[in-house]
């Protein structure tokens, strides 16, 4: 399209873009010849090529605080952007990405020239993927998760107002970004004349104002925090069956895994708030996903990862009920498998949660371990261990087959046993284990 290329085109000669990537808040590219891509019908005018990135994640997957900071930083690169004369066409939460805990832009088409008066088209976008999903939190206590999963792009304003209770609506902020927009798109999805189509057609908002409101924006989203209190399991790493002594030789026994196995990429199962993640990462691992289901023990890692600049992710992830391969053609957004495998996998403390929590077989399990990496570290964790004996509280043992030898034999269907070294002072054990090639099938360390 010649006004893409022609956007594309100013917006690199204001010097925005060199901008951007200098500040580490944009990723970078370079041009390519299009003849990278082989004989198209309709040759592009220009292909960028950008590194790649460790790991990519959708909004659905990010706890509060990443989902915040990548809000901040969308509104931050538009202001930025607006200096140079330059807005930017939408506001699609995936547009962002994550390194680490820093959020960073990744779509360089977004940015387009200016034109003085026009409105922030992006708007509604804004609210309903970044906006809406912070509020449902902040205000009602609801985590975003798994209503942003089932309804990709992002969550309604008109179902938020539709929730809020009328003392919340009193705020000028939720009744200027929230009540009268769903008032608006009522309206005028229920009436909208020719004559309203083209009024809001030609509206201006002049550039102040638009500056305004990015502004308000950001001072209002900085302001936002989900309820105080802890979840389920947000202070296990303070609050746990075993003592110092058996931490250490866990934490131990991930650094000796990751110091002999040098994965670049590492994926954390049941992270918590991430000491094992840690360890993992000061071990020599290149880059730590740490997945947990708590929100609490998410959001301690999230600010841990931030405030250290260390390179783990924190996302929510159900290991019972992963994000499966969704959107058009259920290639849009992939699931976890599609986006792996990994390198290295520790899953310390899970399976006793998936087998008698979640009902999965132990077979199941272990096959699933064995998909996910090449090798890894699983912890297993008897029935007479308290945090066990705690999930059989209110329900019956059906669960038989549950035992450290059944898993092992599991396991060795799928893998090689590496090591097994039991935790002090307690009946669990470390498992160290090496997946097995299957013939035909291709390497498991490529991505």
């Amino acid at each position: 399209m010649p006004r893409a290329i022609d956007d594309f085109t100013f917006v690199r000669e204001t010097g925005l873009y060199d901008k951007l990537i200098s500040d580490g808040w944009l990723v970078p590219f370079e041009d390519v010849a299009p003849s990278v891509l082989g004989d198209l019908p309709n040759a592009p005018a220009a292909v960028l090529e950008h590194p790649p990135l460790p790991f990519i994640s959708y909004p659905y997957e990010w706890p509060f605080e990443a989902l915040k900071a990548a809000a901040l930083h969308h509104l931050k690169v538009h202001l930025r952007a607006l200096e140079h004369g330059v807005t930017l066409s939408d506001a699609s939460a995936y547009n962002i990405q994550f390194r680490g805990a820093a959020p960073v832009f990744i779509d360089h088409l977004s940015f387009v020239r200016h034109r003085d008066g026009e409105f922030w088209t992006g708007h509604r976008q804004f609210c309903e993927q970044f906006l809406n999903p912070l509020l449902l939190r902040a205000q009602l206590g609801v985590p975003h998760n798994a209503w942003y999963r089932g309804m990709l792009e992002g969550i309604p304003t008109d179902h938020l107002n539709r929730l809020l209770p009328l003392r919340r609506k009193l705020s000028l902020n939720i009744l200027m970004h929230v009540v009268l927009p769903a008032r608006f798109q009522k309206n005028f999805s229920d009436s909208g004349s020719a004559n309203e189509i083209k009024s809001a057609k030609t509206a201006k908002l002049p550039l102040a104002a638009l500056r305004r409101m990015l502004e308000k924006l950001q001072r209002w989203i900085e302001r936002l925090t989900p309820p105080e209190g802890t979840t389920e399991w947000s202070d296990y790493a303070e609050k746990n069956s075993y003592n110092d002594a058996a931490a250490d030789m866990k934490r131990r026994f991930v650094e000796t895994f990751v110091s002999e196995t040098t994965p670049e990429l590492v994926w954390d199962l049941g992270c918590n708030s991430g000491d094992y993640s840690v360890a993992a990462l000061k071990a020599g691992a290149g880059y730590v996903v740490g997945f947990d289901v708590d929100q609490g023990a998410l959001s301690k890692g999230f600010d841990r990862a931030t405030r250290e600049n260390m390179d783990i992710l924190f996302l929510y992830f159900d290991a019972a009920n992963p994000a499966p391969d969704q959107g058009w053609g259920e290639e849009e957004r992939k699931g976890m498998a599609a986006r792996g495998p990994a390198d290295g996998v520790l899953a310390l403390a899970l399976v006793h949660h998936l087998a008698i929590s979640c009902n999965v077989p132990l077979p199941r399990i272990a096959a699933w371990l064995a998909s996910l990496g090449s090798a890894g570290v699983v912890e297993f964790v008897p029935k007479s261990d308290p945090m066990v004996r705690r999930l059989l509280q209110l329900r019956e043992d059906i669960f038989a087959d549950y035992s450290e030898e059944n898993f092992l034999d599991a396991l060795r269907v799928h893998a090689e046993i590496v090591d097994i070294s039991a935790v002090p002072d307690c009946a669990r054990k470390l498992i160290r284990y090496r997946v097995r090639q299957a013939p035909g099938e291709r390497a498991t360390d490529g991505r």
